[in-house]
């Protein structure tokens, strides 16, 4: 009687609403269009699902209790241009096969189509198409919960400044984005302050970044595809993160930027035709590149400020106009434990057939770093006096002022996986 007497409330409000017991203590209360959205979920007990019927439904509603909000297809959530459409504000709430729409555009307050707070960990957040709002999904502080597998598409043509992200995590350790196509707005995934994060899988188009990573520790960067963004990954201030397998293509500034970001491990990436740098090492210390693949940019990798105990093996630098902009006094070894990287521009022999060069790589000279610190040297960069000076390095390779070297550098590149070459 209790629990029948707790659903008559539901009944009540809506009478084109109906209330179906599943398994348990469970129901199901069908929401048809036009209906009031927000008496049906207060009217709802825990593990209740309230599922929208095809058509639109209006917002913007708070779910104040654990409980799935569910839609058929064709069903749309829409909210009155201000605020969040759906407001989570209890643990362990689903939503799944919604298209929401209506957000408002204020950023200090965290409009979103779908706002998961503090008070709400584990929330499910899958299959839904989210159009035409300032966020698309925000955990504020809710911890483990998953996005997945939804369509994110941000506010076209608003300016970087008051556009807002995809999804945005703010301290919600344990969350987990996973097969999401997001497009549009200012980043696709922002997380900041936060760890043990997993982002797998993802795409992401017409974005500034496509992840942008803050003082984010021990968490997963995996699989995830930047397309025409302007930069792919911009990893920052973070530390102890696995960022595999990732494909950078065509974005206009850089595939790849680690600014303060150590103790981490960059593994079989893909970066091609980037604008500017496949990658960018600014200050990053004790991480370890292997096995990728950067390919047809203006600069391959730009190493600086200090960046050191960094380990590089196996890596393939492809047709890049600069394979490497250093500028520094020091030697740097770019080989680990006798293997080293493939430079597509080494006129290398090996005479004993083991894979490995003769003779040892150095990709820039004192010209070089000339140029970098005195642009307007260029000038003069066809001059015999520029000509003499290289040709006396290549001769006296004491006169050298420090650089990056390969003392192990491949014969060939490592195959680069069949799914990064297109």
């Amino acid at each position: 009687m209790a629990w029948l007497w707790k659903h008559a409330a539901a009944w009540a409000v809506v009478s084109a609403c109906a209330a179906v017991p599943v398994q348990g203590f469970a129901a199901e209360l069908r929401v048809a269009p036009g209906t009031l959205l927000q008496p049906v979920l207060d009217a709802a007990a825990p593990g209740d699902t309230v599922r929208l019927a095809a058509g639109r439904h209006a917002g913007p509603v708070v779910i104040d209790r654990p409980l799935s909000l569910a839609g058929e297809p064709g069903a749309v959530l829409t909210g009155p241009g201000s605020g969040s459409v759906v407001t989570v504000a209890a643990p362990d709430v689903r939503i799944h096969g919604l298209e929401i729409t209506g957000s408002g555009t204020n950023l200090l307050e965290m409009d979103s189509a779908i706002l998961v707070q503090e008070s709400a960990p584990r929330a499910d957040v899958r299959d839904n198409h989210l159009v035409d709002n300032l966020f698309g999904v925000y955990l504020h502080g809710a911890a483990g919960s998953v996005v997945q597998d939804n369509v994110i598409t941000g506010f076209k043509g608003m300016r970087l400044a008051e556009a807002g992200n995809g999804v945005s995590i703010w301290n919600a350790p344990g969350a987990q984005v996973i097969g999401n196509t997001i497009s549009h707005g200012r980043d696709g995934i922002y997380v900041r302050v936060s760890n043990q994060n997993t982002f797998q899988d993802n795409t992401f188009s017409n974005l500034r970044f496509a992840i942008h990573y803050m003082y984010t520790h021990d968490s997963r960067i995996i699989g995830n595809a930047s397309r025409g963004n302007h930069v792919g990954w911009a990893i920052m201030f973070s530390k102890g993160l696995e960022i595999r397998n990732n494909v950078s293509i065509n974005d206009r500034d850089h595939g790849l930027m680690l600014n303060a970001t150590n103790d981490s491990q960059v593994v079989g990436n893909t970066v091609r035709n980037g604008g500017e740098k496949c990658v960018f090492i600014y200050n990053a210390n004790q991480n370890r590149f292997s096995d990728n693949w950067f390919e047809g940019c203006p600069i391959g990798v730009h190493f600086t400020a200090g960046s050191e105990g960094n380990a590089l093996s196996g890596n393939a630098f492809v047709a890049n106009r600069m394979q490497i902009k250093y500028v520094g006094t020091r030697d740097m070894d770019w080989a680990s434990e006798g293997r080293g990287n493939y430079w597509s521009d080494n006129p290398a022999y090996d005479l004993d057939g083991d894979g490995i060069g003769d003779r040892p790589y150095r990709p820039n000279d004192v010209m070089d770093e000339i140029l970098w610190t005195l642009p307007q040297a260029k000038a003069l960069v066809s001059s015999p006096a520029v000509q003499m000076v290289r040709w006396a390095q290549s001769r006296f390779p004491a006169l050298s002022t420090g650089g990056v070297v390969d003392s192990a550098p491949l014969m060939r590149p490592p195959q680069m996986p069949e799914d990064h070459a297109q």
